[in-house]
């Protein structure tokens, strides 16, 4: 019975050597990593996307901050906006150059008003 049972354990075994063992673990280890790098790649792009955004950020430049809330930038420093909020011009709330969602530059026309003109003209 003994005999049985260590050839069928060498049949199992056969097609499973350590060093295919070896290479099996490798191989799904640089997939996952390189799973996880991929899609760190969006999250970069994004990124950079941002920081070039703030980097030519300019006073009197209309924002949309992250909270939703829309103003005009009237100081800039190192890591800190000023931003004035309202048509009354008394809310001036400094706040984190993070907290910027998105930039319009002054003098520029918004994405929506070239749409509507474009269609008026048809």
């Amino acid at each position: 019975m003994g005999i049985l049972l260590s050839g069928t354990a060498d049949a199992a075994n056969a097609g499973m050597s350590p060093t295919n063992t070896v290479v099996y673990i490798v191989v799904w280890i640089v997939a996952i990593v390189a799973m996880f790098w991929l899609m760190g790649g969006s999250q970069r792009k994004e990124q950079k996307r941002i920081n070039a955004m703030l980097a030519e950020m300019q006073i009197g430049d209309s924002v949309l901050t992250t909270s939703g809330f829309y103003g005009m930038i009237i100081d800039i420093t190192d890591d800190t906006v000023i931003v004035e909020f309202g048509s009354n011009k008394n809310c001036r709330i400094p706040m984190s150059k993070s907290a910027i969602a998105q930039i319009e530059k002054a003098g520029a026309p918004a994405p929506a008003e070239d749409k509507k003109e474009k269609k008026k003209d048809k």
